[in-house]
């Protein structure tokens, strides 16, 4: 019987997630649940120099509104598990808080000679790279230079006792054996080999802060978690020798994880990685909230744009992934059911900006019209209308009053011309208050006496309807009166809108007038006349 299935995203809290990393985290879940395992979140926070805060708190939240809820790492209220316990036997998850664990795997390292003391100062370093630099050469702590250095395997053994007890600036580096070919194999890019010639001794552990570098806690965490499988992104492959080979010096080679490694987010135009240069200059986010680093700059977030966290999720797992059919929208539940590691493309994946419009614009089509228009009464009550509980659809204009079921009535019928809620206003604000303005190129265009005189007419025709007043009973006689006295259709009604909405677009002419209501109707037609003059 094989072991359960266990993956794990482990950002670093060095600033906002980007969609590359949220991308990641989502793979990872959409892989746990269709195996029936467990996903887990665990922030790996060793770099302190490169800490920012407030950064775990945006990376918990943002993969929270995504939908990608961890079984171990965060509890309920968006915190990460300190301490462990039966619920939760791996904790603590914050890498920072388990460093009492690494520097006896590092030793064990040492004591197996898969590892040594290095005490070169970064000063020392930096000569030795300066000296390379200037006989046209590449300075790499490897195989050959390391035998010229200040370390264990150099230094008489006296010698390197009293630095390690005397001084606190020395590291503990991997001892990259010479001339060896590493063969791996990544579940997405088929086999690799490396030879250890071409690879330096990356350093592990760091006295100075008392911290594992990435490399060493990567690997004991992903063991002591009884991590099956490592999905991240491609930048981390030319890491998979090293981590191979740590696995070896361990003795884990049995419990050794899995590797797959994802391909990039590319930007739209050009080549290269999408970067938030490119969000910026192009007008989208690549963040998935809204963040404002330590100066006060701003980046747009995917949730403060108005996108639903279902839209943004569907648009990420169809960038590198595809399900081998030509479906593109997908519920969480049905990605879980048809994803596979083995649709996941090699090279870099282009983002398209419009496509996250249209992802956003079909899953707001699918919404229902109570959600909708719970989501809009916040606008509307930003540009000062009253919604009220009253029954049947009512509006008051004098009062800027309307009923609930008035604004979902408006909803139904203008959700499909937007993107954004946010657009639901703009589409249709004259419906809410009557147009003060005309615009220039539609009255331009459209009021002519010829067109006014017409339009006036028509007018008279709906106000003197005496049927129920909707525009089912309205729509048919009003076109049939129109066409009867062989009058332009086109010329007639964009007179109409002119006054209704302002402009020659908009909703069909039984639709406004039956909204508003009669009253508010020749208002409006009495306040162009005012205006523009008939």
């Amino acid at each position: 019987m094989g072991r359960r299935t266990r993956v794990r995203f482990a950002p670093s809290p060095t600033g906002p997630l980007h969609m590359g990393g949220v991308r990641t985290a989502l793979y990872n879940y959409l892989y746990a649940k269709q195996k029936g395992g467990d996903f887990i979140i665990r922030i790996e926070d060793t770099d302190s120099h490169r800490f920012v805060p407030g950064a775990e708190e945006y990376i918990i939240e943002a993969l929270r509104w995504c939908g990608i809820i961890p079984d171990e790492g965060v509890d309920e209220n968006g915190k990460v598990v300190e301490t462990a316990s039966a619920r939760h036997p791996h904790a603590p998850y914050r890498q920072s808080q388990r460093r009492g664990i690494y520097r006896s795997y590092a030793e064990q390292l040492i004591a197996n000679g898969y590892a040594y003391y290095a005490f070169d100062s970064a000063e020392e370093l930096e000569k030795v790279r300066g000296e390379a630099e200037a006989k046209g050469e590449t300075f790499i702590y490897n195989q050959t230079t390391r035998k010229t250095l200040r370390n264990s395997l150099t230094l008489p053994e006296e010698e390197t006792k009293r630095l390690l007890e005397e001084t606190t600036d020395w590291t503990v580096r991997f001892k990259m054996p010479e001339n060896l070919v590493v063969k791996m194999d990544d579940l997405i890019r088929g086999h690799i080999e490396v030879n250890t010639d071409t690879l330096d001794d990356k350093v592990l552990w760091k006295r100075a802060d008392e911290l594992p570098t990435y490399h060493l806690a990567n690997i004991v965490d992903d063991h002591l978690m009884e991590i099956t499988e490592v999905i991240r992104g491609e930048e981390w492959l030319p890491s998979l020798p090293l981590h191979y080979m740590l696995y070896k010096a361990f003795g884990w080679e049995d419990t050794m994880p899995r590797f797959a490694h994802l391909s990039l987010l590319l930007k739209p135009v050009g080549n290269g990685k999408l970067s938030k240069r490119d969000g910026d200059k192009m007008g989208f986010p690549v963040f998935p909230l809204r963040w404002t680093n330590a100066e006060g700059e701003t980046s747009h977030g995917y949730r403060e744009d108005g996108y639903f966290p279902e839209a943004f999720v569907n648009l990420l797992a169809m960038l590198g992934w595809n399900p081998g059919n030509d479906q593109e929208m997908f519920s969480m539940e049905e990605l879980i059911k048809a994803f596979s590691l083995d649709h996941i493309v090699k090279s870099g994946a282009k983002f398209n900006p419009e496509k996250a419009k249209w992802y956003n614009k079909e899953y707001l089509r699918l919404k229902s019209d109570e959600e909708l228009t719970d989501l809009f009464i916040p606008i509307l009550k930003e540009h000062g209308i009253i919604v009220t509980n009253g029954s049947g659809a009512r509006a008051d204009f004098k009062k800027k009053e309307f009923t609930y079921d008035y604004v979902k009535t408006i909803v139904s019928l203008i959700k499909v011309r937007a993107t954004f809620v946010s657009e639901f206003w703009d589409i249709a604000s004259y419906l809410f208050v009557a147009p003060s303005s005309f615009e220039e190129k539609d009255t331009a265009k459209f009021w002519k006496e010829e067109n006014y005189t017409l339009a006036y007419k028509v007018a008279d025709f709906i106000s003197s309807f005496d049927g129920e007043f909707t525009k089912e009973n309205l729509e048919g006689p009003l076109e049939e009166f129109i066409r009867g006295n062989e009058w332009p259709m086109g010329k007639v009604m964009n007179c109409l809108r002119l006054a209704l909405v302002g402009a020659s677009s908009g909703l069909g002419i039984a639709d406004i007038v039956t909204l508003i209501g009669k009253e508010e109707f020749a208002s409006r037609m009495e306040y162009i006349g005012k205006t523009l003059g008939k």
